[in-house]
């Protein structure tokens, strides 16, 4: 199997990465990044945005080209005028977070509407899903979409209000004693999925001619509530006890407006998938990693560095205030 990967070195990439490296295959990444490649691998540098196709890649042809660089209609454009014809298909990574949320059926299934009025990366992860629909309807490109929900790995922690480059913040927090917002009730469900269950179900796609044309998303089918998510989380790290603030999504929006996409876009609804699909087109995949599992590795990969321990101060700043502003409004309400 001939692969080419663009990007290839995310939380979600480079676990695909490992597994198809795992199972002997040609894989070449192409991505903008500098790094040492992913041990088995070909690494190619270059800005796809600006890149000469003929100059980057000549006349190669991939049997399955992976990518997980296109986020915009401008991007996938690129990408039609350098793949068409010259793989057998091209598997375009969007967003779960493109589904309607809240849904009129709780279980979420590929046929799920997508709209999504609060979050612009999702409405372009749909543009870019509708254009490549119709490159396959009117020409053939070979296109397979799939949607990743919530899916962490060893280096992240992924709480709903935390910060992501940095996500050590959040158990730092917790280790000393400092409260962690919980949007809502924290009694919505959510799904979560570890990247090594995610790069199974990807990797199964990888050649297989009955998926083209088809979109798929690929979670765990473990549904936790958001307290259960922060208490294991806190667990892992050695805090039983965590400080939890529940505070609703609308006064952490009206309070920190560029929350509103992860937020009121995705992770105040409850999302539950139906995985049925992908289990009929790649009959070995299969979740095997619980969130209480998973998030016991992630802590233990940061504490085994303490360069790893990175603190994101200003999202510690934002947090305080808006915990403050929502208790001052809290013992307003009770002693009015």
């Amino acid at each position: 199997m001939k692969l080419l990967i663009l990007g290839g070195t995310g939380i979600i990439s480079t676990a695909c990465t490992q597994l198809a490296v795992a199972r002997g295959w040609d894989v070449t990444i192409l991505n903008r990044s500098k790094r040492e490649p992913i041990p088995g691998t070909r690494q190619i540098s270059a800005d796809l945005a600006t890149a000469n196709q003929s100059t980057v890649l000549g006349t190669e042809r991939w049997d399955c080209v992976v990518d997980f660089l296109a986020f915009d209609v401008p991007d996938i454009e690129r990408r039609l005028a350098w793949f068409s014809g010259q793989t057998a298909q091209y598997i375009f990574i969007s967003s779960a977070s493109a589904y309607q949320k809240p849904g009129t059926h709780y279980l979420i299934t590929e046929s799920t509407p997508l709209a999504n009025p609060f979050w612009d990366y999702s409405r372009k992860k749909i543009a870019c899903e509708e254009r490549l629909m119709q490159a396959y309807r009117d020409q053939g490109f070979p296109i397979t979409v799939v949607r990743p929900s919530l899916t962490y790995g060893d280096i992240v922690v992924p709480l709903a209000v935390n910060s992501w480059q940095q996500s050590y913040t959040a158990i730092a927090r917790m280790r000393a004693g400092q409260p962690v917002i919980v949007p809502g009730d924290g009694l919505s469900l959510w799904t979560i999925t570890h990247n090594s269950d995610f790069a199974k179900g990807l990797v199964g796609l990888v050649g297989h001619p009955g998926a083209i044309g088809h979109p798929f998303h690929i979670t765990s089918d473990e549904a936790l509530t958001w307290n259960q998510i922060y208490q294991f989380t806190a667990e892992a790290a050695g805090v039983p006890q965590p400080k939890l603030v529940h505070i609703a999504s609308d006064f952490i929006v009206a309070c920190q407006p560029e929350m509103m996409g992860t937020l009121l876009g995705d992770k105040a609804h409850s999302a539950l998938f139906d995985n049925s699909k992908i289990r009929r087109f790649v009959p070995d995949f299969v979740a095997t990693t619980r969130y209480r599992d998973g998030i016991a590795r992630t802590i233990r990969w940061f504490d085994a560095d303490p360069k790893r321990q990175v603190i994101d101060d200003a999202s510690n700043q934002k947090w305080d205030k808006l915990i403050a502003s929502y208790e001052r409004g809290l013992n307003a309400a009770r002693t009015g």
